[in-house]
């Protein structure tokens, strides 16, 4: 099962990510653009996202029945680039639209993380402000995959964690 975190920056994703797939004895897939834009000597710029888009579709498509675990979490997919590239540079190339439609997309379940974290500024988050509006947009785009998905809120990542697994037990098999 390939389960996926998306949501707004410092809501909680990577957190989640790391404690659900302990949780649930998963495999845990960390989110490549911080990894890439941490790792640049320069701001970033609409070449790298696409080029972390690529990367985020190929970890995607890699068969998780060779992974030691029946379940899969990644931290972000090509929904946070699509909303990312449109929302920064009001274009997004029709490849992401067409990997993320039903048919094409390998994704089991989405998890979509409320901003109802506080903010935790670091040098890969832009935002802070914005977070409900790009909440939305995440919302919308996760709808438009018709894949199933569960919103989880709350402060406390034992009850995020409850949450995503009922949500995991839900749409398993």
């Amino acid at each position: 099962m390939k389960i996926v975190l998306i949501g707004p920056e410092s809501s909680g994703k990577s957190t989640l990510g790391m404690a659900l797939a302990a949780a649930i004895n998963g495999c845990y897939v960390e989110e490549y653009a911080r990894t890439y834009v941490e790792q640049l000597r320069r701001p970033y710029n609409y070449l790298d996202v696409l080029h972390i888009a690529r990367k985020q579709y190929t970890q995607l498509q890699t068969d998780s029945t060779t992974q030691p675990s029946h379940y899969t979490v990644f931290d972000t997919d090509l929904i946070i680039t699509k909303v990312w590239l449109n929302y920064k540079y009001g274009h997004c190339p029709e490849w992401i639209n067409e990997a993320l439609k039903p048919e094409n997309n390998p994704v089991d379940l989405y998890l979509l993380c409320r901003p109802d974290l506080p903010f935790v500024p670091d040098p890969t988050r832009e935002h802070p402000h914005e977070r409900e509006e790009l909440y939305e947009h995440y919302l919308q785009e996760v709808k438009q995959t018709k894949k199933p998905y569960v919103c989880i809120s709350g402060t406390e990542l034992k009850k995020r964690i409850e949450q995503a697994t009922n949500g995991i037990n839900r749409y398993r098999d």
